[in-house]
């Protein structure tokens, strides 16, 4: 849920763009290339660039525009050790307000969020978040599965994966987790789609990110006058007005936004692993504890999630030998993270007999994703549901004809045709 927040604060940031250079849409190619290194692939490999960095310089000193001091940090250990040190570092929005002509207000999050006000809102959601509690999801997000392979079944020719399983799997287990009612949930599926890609058409996405927060500002007043059995009813029968309305829709938001760009895209990335690895795909039609190790193998493997938050130096200090100044702005690279070659052999490749590593996700810290159970219970559903039902799937196109995103915080392909049988 936390990773929501980025793609709000680079609507925000794609407003303050949009306005000095017009309505051409957002054009990142203008960015100095070092900068976009953890923001690109080589399908699905960070760029050669990132490696080597990690190699050589795992805390690499960038040249930043708008007269921050920018550092990338790519060791898996120094990525740990940085998204740990909650108390060296703020993730606190107002730490932009003033620079670049930035005077707007905070996006609001858990993602931009310090202690006390990010403990405060972090203890009242962790108890939603528990496997307990998400259990009772579990029948439902099994039936949703089903009936999109249902529906898939039925057509005839290629059947885009991301559009027909992908993308609704996590927009209507999101539904059923805020307890969105049955008659809002076409809208809430078109809104949530049409943020799928802010890269791919920022003024859209930006129009699409306001329009729902409104959306779900109505909805939170609803829940306010008759409180259902979904989070955002039991955080007001539990909390009543601790929390805020702009509160409960940003959490809301949040969830939307996070969890539905990163598991869409980790479910359509991970058919295409599949569709290409036999190994994988037969550990995905395997025993429980298969599926569950080559699940995380895919999450480390694939780390859609590219970056973390950006973090902001609260005083002078020393990491890895690199000494970082106060009000620095520190950029992790997750992805680059989960391939270092000291969490074992060949991390640059998939394997699903892998021991599990304690890859960085989702994140680590105080700041790690706390939607992470409900991601992994949706592709422990999804991946399987899906081998078994079409023992025979495979691409309909040639893999070169995939289109993958550029430049993105989180990664994935805008379509993956396939064949059923």
């Amino acid at each position: 849920m936390l990773r929501g927040l980025r793609a709000r604060v680079i609507a925000w940031l794609g407003r303050r763009y949009l306005a000095k250079v017009g309505s051409d849409g957002l054009d990142l190619s203008k960015l100095p290339d070092k900068l976009l290194w953890p923001l690109k692939r080589d399908e699905l490999d960070p760029v050669p660039e990132i490696a080597q960095a990690r190699e050589t310089e795992p805390i690499k000193h960038l040249d930043a525009p708008f007269g921050f001091s920018a550092w990338l940090v790519s060791g898996h250990a120094e990525v740990r050790e940085v998204l740990s040190m909650h108390d060296a570092f703020s993730n606190d929005f107002g730490n932009l307000v003033g620079s670049a002509g930035i005077t707007e207000g905070n996006p609001g999050g858990l993602g931009f969020a310090d202690p006390p006000d990010h403990t405060r809102l972090r203890k009242m959601l962790t108890p939603e978040f528990t496997m307990r509690r998400l259990r009772r999801l579990q029948p439902r997000i099994t039936e949703i599965v089903e009936s999109l392979l249902d529906d898939m079944a039925a057509e005839d020719g290629p059947v885009d994966l991301v559009q027909k399983f992908a993308l609704p799997v996590p927009s209507l287990a999101i539904c059923e987790l805020l307890g969105v009612p049955y008659e809002d949930r076409a809208d809430f599926q078109r809104l949530s789609t049409a943020r799928f890609d802010l890269f791919g058409g920022a003024a859209t996405a930006v129009g699409a990110i306001s329009e729902s927060v409104e959306y779900l500002k109505h909805i939170v007043e609803k829940e306010r006058r008759n409180p259902g059995d979904g989070l955002l009813g039991g955080l007001v029968k539990d909390h009543g007005d601790d929390l805020t309305d702009d509160e409960l829709a940003g959490i809301a938001d949040g969830l939307l936004t996070g969890g539905l760009e990163t598991t869409a895209s980790m479910v359509s990335l991970g058919a295409l692993v599949l569709l290409r690895d036999p190994a994988c795909m037969k550990a995905a039609a395997g025993t429980d504890e298969e599926v569950n190790k080559l699940v995380e193998e895919l999450l480390r493997y694939l780390t859609v999630v590219q970056v973390a938050f950006p973090r902001f130096a609260k005083k002078d200090l020393d990491i890895g030998g690199v000494h970082i100044e106060k009000g620095d702005v520190v950029v992790a690279s997750l992805s680059s993270a989960n391939r270092d070659a000291r969490l074992g052999e060949n991390m640059d490749s998939v394997d699903p007999s892998r021991p599990l590593s304690p890859h960085v996700a989702f994140g680590y810290g105080i700041h790690r994703c706390v939607g992470a159970e409900l991601g992994r219970m949706e592709l422990r559903i999804a991946y399987p549901a899906l081998v078994n039902r079409f023992p025979d799937i495979k691409l309909a196109v040639d893999p070169a004809e995939l289109a993958f995103r550029k430049v993105s915080i989180v990664y994935g392909v805008e379509s993956l045709p396939v064949l059923l049988k």
